[in-house]
């Protein structure tokens, strides 16, 4: 077989020329009025409304990092038994933080209240005061 005896499964149909007379007078089959009845009709992309919804301010997208990351204070690390290794995971399985769309978030770990336990705590964000309070109790902070 070659090129010039290929044959099309479909019938070949001529495009629909509206506007022409016959069945499709009047609005030729357009609806009635406004932009999209009109011939060279230019729409606005979608991608411009999406741009233009943006807030065009300092600092916009910076907000959203503070929400990203759920936070957990040292005095709460008191449910946890002495010599736990405490990860998100676990975090979340004692119903401390929650899962955002079924994901871990990030978490950090704020020096609010003291920590009696030795604890070992990994894979969270702490802060100054928090890593001093777990150090002093005989714990450690690891990030992985």
């Amino acid at each position: 077989m070659k090129v010039h005896q290929l044959r099309p499964n479909t019938q070949k149909k001529n495009k629909k020329r509206i506007g022409r007379g016959g069945s499709h007078g009047k609005t030729s089959g357009r609806g009635e009025k406004g932009q999209k009845s009109r011939s060279g009709r230019k729409m606005r992309p979608e991608l411009r409304d999406f741009i233009k919804k943006i807030p065009k301010h300092r600092g916009y997208a910076s907000d959203f990092i503070d929400r990203s990351m759920a936070t957990v204070m040292v005095g709460d690390l008191k449910a946890f038994a002495e010599g736990t290794t405490v990860t998100p995971s676990l975090l979340a399985q004692k119903g401390m933080i929650r899962t955002r769309k079924g994901k871990l978030p990030k978490v950090k770990i704020l020096g609010g209240g003291d920590c009696p336990k030795k604890l070992v705590v990994q894979n969270c964000l702490v802060t100054a005061q928090a890593r001093e309070k777990i150090i002093n109790a005989g714990g450690e902070v690891k990030l992985i």
